[in-house]
């Protein structure tokens, strides 16, 4: 039986803070061990591998590259092959892409074993679809082997419809229409910067962008059709993605109501603030390297109610927050299956209710 150890491959915005947080509260989640296995290309970033080890990570490179790691002052605790085979959840969180690739090279081997594979989103098709708080019932521990984190974006607009549309596991929804005002690039990162604003184009006649798709999937796991609508757009700011929100309901309602369900989900936060820049700063401030955990960042203001059933308003994203949020969820659920949700209270100091 696979022990209680999560492998995370790559270091990326996704995959090193990912690797931090679990490092440092491993024991309390109940998990033995982190191991990481980096890029390649990371050894030029000597300082970020050795922070991580020092928070309790454990390196693993693979054995053509070992030389050239411990060459500069790299401690290399496994090879990247015996580090899968030790654990219990691999985490993928490489290059778009590339976890696919390494399913069927790699992981695809152990589909017969008790070991859970984990990927990002930018990864469609590699297992089941899954975002914390918003369908954990369509996990099966007995079959889910391979399961995909939806992106941030996805999360956010399901976190949206599960707090305003559901009630008592009944959908009041009518519509949802989206515009996902992204982001270009991670501040960590010297590319894909753009100088103006570009708009996304459409990939699926449907749903639109994949943000709506992927939402859909997630609640058609849980045995909702949806009818959702996205569109995405990229702005020169390398702060956060904001949503534009549009949502019909089947029966009236009133914004106080609205307001009050957003601030009864502990996973939404609720804010006065316009500024990107200052939700950033008070992710800086008070995250785990930047980083809180919530869904999705309310802007009150914002928020419009038409007609009585109509609503309207913008929220933020937090980076890849609710990815790392819902990439622990699905490790802690895999070694505790009954009490995984008991254990991410760990992470609460995490998410915040007001910014």
């Amino acid at each position: 039986m696979a022990r209680n150890i999560v492998h995370i491959v790559g270091t990326g915005t996704v995959g090193a803070p990912l690797i931090g947080i679990l490092a440092s509260r491993r024991k309390k989640l109940g998990i033995e061990e982190v191991t990481f296995k980096p890029e390649e290309t990371e050894i030029r970033n000597v300082a970020l591998l050795k922070g991580l080890v020092d928070l309790g990570a454990k390196l693993c490179i693979s054995e053509e590259n070992a030389d050239e790691f411990a060459s500069i002052g790299c401690k290399i605790d496994y090879t990247a092959s015996e580090a899968i085979d030790r654990a219990g959840v691999i985490i993928d969180c490489s290059a778009p892409g590339l976890a696919t690739e390494n399913k069927a090279k790699i992981y695809s081997r152990y589909a017969d074993s008790d070991k859970l594979f984990i990927a990002q989103s930018r990864n469609p098709g590699f297992g089941k679809d899954y975002a914390f708080g918003i369908n954990d019932d369509a996990l099966q521990h007995d079959k889910d082997k391979f399961i995909r984190i939806v992106s941030c974006n996805a999360h956010n607009i399901s976190g949206i419809i599960k707090t305003i549309a559901f009630e008592n596991g009944v959908s009041n929804l009518e519509w949802g229409r989206f515009v996902c005002i992204r982001r270009a690039s991670d501040i960590s990162e010297a590319e894909n910067f753009i100088p103006s604003p570009k708009i996304g184009t459409h990939q699926n006649e449907t749903y639109g962008t994949y943000q709506a798709v992927d939402a859909v999937s997630l609640f058609h796991s849980i045995g909702f059709d949806l009818d959702l609508f996205s569109s995405a757009m990229k702005v020169n700011s390398q702060y956060l993605h904001t949503v534009s929100f549009d949502i019909k309901l089947k029966s009236a309602t009133t914004l106080q109501k609205v307001i009050n369900r957003f601030q009864a989900n502990p996973l939404i936060a609720l804010t006065n603030k316009l500024l990107a820049s200052q939700i950033a700063a008070f992710a800086r401030d008070l995250g785990y390297h930047g980083r809180i955990l919530n869904q999705a960042v309310i802007v009150v203001p914002g928020l419009n109610l038409r007609e009585q059933n109509e609503v309207t308003g913008f929220s933020f994203s937090l980076q890849d927050g609710n990815s790392l949020l819902s990439s622990i969820a699905a490790a802690t659920w895999h070694f505790f299956p009954r009490s995984y949700k008991e254990k991410l209270i760990e992470m609460n100091d995490l998410i915040f209710g007001e910014i």
